[in-house]
């Protein structure tokens, strides 16, 4: 059974706001027919995928799993088409998405070495706090720069380039700033904050760049548990203490899985060559970086 696109962006309209009216409203569509075309998808699958009742609309399992994949699916055509069109360019170019002050100081060499690859194109850099992964997925950017476990790496294939243990960032007179060090157990009822691309579990005070946390902590207003090189940029009035048994940040350079293009396997030779040569530190040193 052949299912069109345009069912699947109905369905997952409906499937998210869980509302007929709202998802009619977001498509840019009348409730019936959308109503309508649910029903007639369900009759051709032969399935129940929502749950009416007078209180609302529920997925059934069927429905969820539609739900999951069907996003999949839609991400892959509109990836599909944007990586064609881009393909045609008469310029090409690799674009790569990052968080800002998330590459752990590897790009400027990354960059250099993959100018230094024959043939290579420019590079845009896109920054992102939340929607990396999803730029890769969905074609908007060729690669990225992820964080595991943090990042969803779903329909991505990825190398590790640099892992970080964790310190948590606290304001000056908070009462665990004397400490030598702390455990997550320590922090499970401080306030702490929850990034963009955080899962949906996650909780805490929404935030989106690193700027505006660091300040909102100095105000203690919460506290951070981030990657030790953050050490290099605290702000007066803040103190950061080792989280003992904190999961590592690991540093990834992720692509669209099965990608088959020269350029974006060139970019992450190069990206890993320079982790090779910076295991021993976070940043290559010049001495290094004429090494490579």
């Amino acid at each position: 059974m052949d299912v069109q696109s345009r069912e699947l962006r109905y369905f997952v309209a409906v499937a998210e706001e869980l509302h007929f009216g709202r998802a009619a409203h977001r498509l840019g569509m009348a409730q019936p027919p959308l109503s309508r075309a649910i029903r007639r998808l369900e009759q051709r699958m032969d399935v129940a995928l929502l749950e009416r009742t007078s209180r609302g609309v529920r997925l059934t399992a069927a429905g969820e799993v539609l739900l999951a994949e069907g996003r999949l699916a839609l991400d892959a055509m509109t990836a599909a088409v944007r990586r064609a069109r881009r393909a045609a360019a008469s310029l090409p170019r690799l674009v790569l998405a990052l968080k800002p002050d998330g590459d752990a100081g590897l790009l400027p060499f990354v960059l250099d070495r993959y100018a230094a690859v024959p043939g290579a194109v420019p590079v845009d850099l896109v920054f992102s706090a939340g929607e990396r992964a999803a730029m890769v997925r969905d074609g908007r950017a060729d690669l990225a720069l992820l964080h595991r476990p943090q990042n969803d790496l779903t329909g991505l294939d990825s190398d590790d380039l640099h892992v970080e243990n964790h310190v948590v960032v606290l304001p000056d007179g908070h009462p665990l700033a004397a400490r030598t060090s702390v455990s997550m157990a320590d922090l499970r009822d401080q306030p702490q904050p929850r990034w963009p691309e955080a899962r949906p579990e996650v909780t805490g005070h929404p935030v989106t760049g690193a700027d505006q946390l660091l300040q909102l902590v100095r105000l203690g207003r919460m506290v951070a548990v981030l990657p030790e090189s953050v050490r290099d940029r605290l702000p007066p009035g803040t103190v950061s203490l080792p989280v003992t048994d904190a999961e590592p940040s690991t540093l990834v350079i992720a692509w669209p899985r099965d990608s088959t293009s020269r350029q974006v396997a060139e970019f992450v030779r190069a990206a890993t060559s320079v982790a090779t040569v910076a295991l021993s530190g976070p940043v290559p040193d010049a001495a290094a970086q004429e090494r490579l």
